[in-house]
């Protein structure tokens, strides 16, 4: 299995720049569909953005296309979300997730046996 551990997150001001990173350990990186979720106050977990194996596929919800980009170096076990013009909208818990399941089946938490312990970004208006 896969130790999963996030950093990056911190307190920024609306329109300010962010890039989350979530260092893997344990099995091979590259075997892994990966993905960051985030929960608001009061809200349910939902899919951010997700990447496959190789990196070549991505997708992403639709509040922060055009603003936010995954990534992953497998070379460094690593996986980024760079965070643009940041609203207090974004503010929540990230958290990065990975799953072995076919990255077109994974676009839902039940589809990740793997999680981070999370990051809290607070953006102020």
């Amino acid at each position: 299995q896969v130790q999963l551990a996030e950093s990056g997150g911190g307190l920024v001001q609306a329109g300010d720049s962010l890039r989350l990173s979530c260092a893997a350990s344990g099995r091979t990186f590259g075997d892994y569909n990966m993905a960051w979720f985030r929960r608001a106050p009061g809200k349910e977990r939902d899919i951010v953005a997700r990447i496959n194996q190789s990196g070549s596929l991505t997708n992403y919800a639709a509040s922060v296309k055009g603003r936010f980009t995954i990534s992953r170096d497998n070379a460094k076990n690593t996986v980024y979300l760079q965070m643009n013009s940041l609203s207090p909208e974004d503010t929540a818990v990230y958290y990065c997730a990975a799953t072995t399941r076919g990255y077109y089946s994974a676009y839902q938490e039940a589809s990740y046996a793997y999680w981070g312990q999370g990051t809290q970004v607070t953006v102020s208006a």
